[in-house]
């Protein structure tokens, strides 16, 4: 590495790290609750080598997901720091680090040093990743974005089927998005954004695919076995039928463009009623998504056309990328997350970095100076949001005051300070505006069960019953907060309630 490139790269690390810097006073939040700071799993050393035989989400709470890397990695911070969050969200800071540095990299290899230099700083900067980096659990999205690059840039840079492979198995053992890496791959020798190997090598990739996938598959079947089978479905698309579903993700793609492009506006929710289901071809939201779902099109075949490989690429990353979680295939547990863009954001970042570097000297300089730091402001602003559970409630009233989700975690935090008369209240509330969530009815038949009313608890369990499909693990995650809060009575009479 020659000292130009090494300056690229500290620069590159020195703009990942300083947005950031806040969430260092960051604390635990929502699921890092959950997965964490109520997990005995990761409350100790033998958590480390434990996680590669545990789900993701506790037993108690529905054993669901295979993610033993991010697990493995939360027990060894919590033994180190001795649960203190800040070690947690500074292993964030130095993935998040990595994973620009390596965006930076492929850049570099496709292109000359003024592009990497965009690429990594835009990747380095953009406000979208807040959620992943500022909020501890995210740190999943983070080491799969970190195995996929590194698989694209063993596989197409230097043609190693071995540590493409073993970076693969470090994005899939970290989250499922991890496994469009080999997509990502062939799109690259489609393009030919580089030399493509020879067939006999290429022949040897498709051969490690295959038996990665399935050894990743069958350890994850056996690991997951023994618990129930919950098939995620965002709110929004409750009662809703596949082809408004459709029409809704499709709806939604205005969303993504507006994040990946001008993210001024971030919210932590994007649920009922903020974004509701799409159920007419002519509706206004469908055909803003598909306007930009044809924009995307219509620039990735103009950089095609004119031989700009590396913005091709990116912006088939973008796609290739963002598709598991778009709903268009299959259903997920959200509509949209702004951490689910953080993969995505790469061929973002790699297109724009590429199209940067076409502008005269000064205009670059000038053009991506005021980026970083537009970007970087936003970010570093954006980043207190995940400091505790009080403050992501705040920032869901404002950003999102039509959500019902608002109410429900000020809900969540009256029956904290054993509030229930008023978390009653809240619920009610969110009830008011969306009512097809049982999970408002588990957490009212909690504040019931507080106020010693079992008549009200029951009918609440009753509604909470009709609205969900196996209901065991929501049982269970009420009856974990409510022990966490030092309710052992409640815990106990909302497990002796589950079917």
């Amino acid at each position: 590495m020659d000292s130009k490139d090494r300056r690229l790269y500290l620069a590159v690390t020195a703009c990942a790290l300083v947005p950031y810097v806040p969430a260092l006073w960051n604390g635990f939040a929502l699921d890092d609750l959950y997965i964490i700071a109520w997990n005995p799993l990761v409350h100790s050393v033998q958590g480390v080598w434990g996680a590669f035989a545990a789900p993701y989400w506790p037993p108690d709470l529905g054993g669901q997901m295979y993610r033993p890397l991010p697990l493995a990695t939360f027990a060894l911070d919590w033994v180190i720091g001795r649960g203190s969050p800040a070690l947690f969200h500074a292993a964030n800071l130095v993935w998040h680090a990595g994973a620009a540095v390596i965006v930076a990299a492929l850049a570099r290899r496709w292109a000359d040093t003024t592009a990497a230099l965009a690429a990594g700083l835009i990747f380095a900067v953009h406000p979208v990743h807040v959620e992943a980096v500022a909020n501890v659990v995210g740190l999943g999205e983070l080491m799969a974005a970190a195995g996929v690059c590194l698989a694209v840039y063993a596989a197409v840079v230097r043609q190693n089927v071995w540590a493409s492979g073993a970076a693969l198995v470090l994005g899939l053992l970290s989250k499922e998005n991890a496994v469009v890496a080999p997509a990502l791959i062939a799109w690259a020798w489609i393009i030919e954004a580089a030399p493509r190997p020879a067939r006999r090598q290429m022949a040897a990739f498709v051969v490690s695919w295959v038996v990665i996938a399935g050894a990743y598959l069958a350890v994850r079947a056996l690991v997951l076995h023994p618990y129930a089978r919950l098939h995620a479905t965002a709110p929004v698309f409750l009662g809703e039928s596949a082809f408004a579903g459709r029409l809704t993700a499709l709806a939604a793609l205005s969303d993504v463009f507006r994040l990946l492009v001008v993210p001024l506006k971030l919210r932590v929710d994007y649920s009922p009623a903020e974004r509701t289901a799409v159920q007419s071809l002519l509706d206004g939201r469908l055909l803003l998504g598909l306007a930009c779902l044809g924009l995307w099109a219509w620039l990735l075949v103009m950089a095609w056309r004119r031989q700009r490989r590396l913005e091709a690429y990116g912006l088939g990353w973008i796609a290739i990328a963002f598709l598991p979680v778009s709903n268009l295939v299959l259903s997920t547990g959200v509509l949209l997350a702004e951490r689910t863009l953080y993969l995505p954001s790469v061929g973002l970042a790699l297109a724009a970095g590429a199209a940067l570097a076409r502008l005269p000297p000064r205009r670059f300089r000038v053009g991506l100076a005021l980026v970083v730091i537009a970007c970087g402001i936003r970010s570093a602003l954006r980043t207190p949001v995940w400091r505790d559970d009080f403050a992501v409630t705040n920032s869901i009233l404002n950003d999102s005051p039509n959500s019902y989700r608002g109410p429900a975690r000020v809900a969540v935090i009256y029956q904290s300070h054993r509030q229930p008369d008023r978390a009653l209240a809240a619920l009610r509330h969110a009830a008011r505006i969306y009512d097809r969530d049982p999970a408002l009815f588990f957490a009212g038949a909690d504040a019931a069960l507080t106020l010693r009313n079992s008549r009200l608890a029951d009918s609440m369990l009753a509604r909470a019953e009709q609205l969900c499909h196996r209901c065991s693990g929501s049982y269970r995650t009420q009856a974990l907060a409510a022990r966490a809060r030092g309710d052992s009575a409640v815990a106990d009479s909302l497990l002796a309630r589950m079917p």
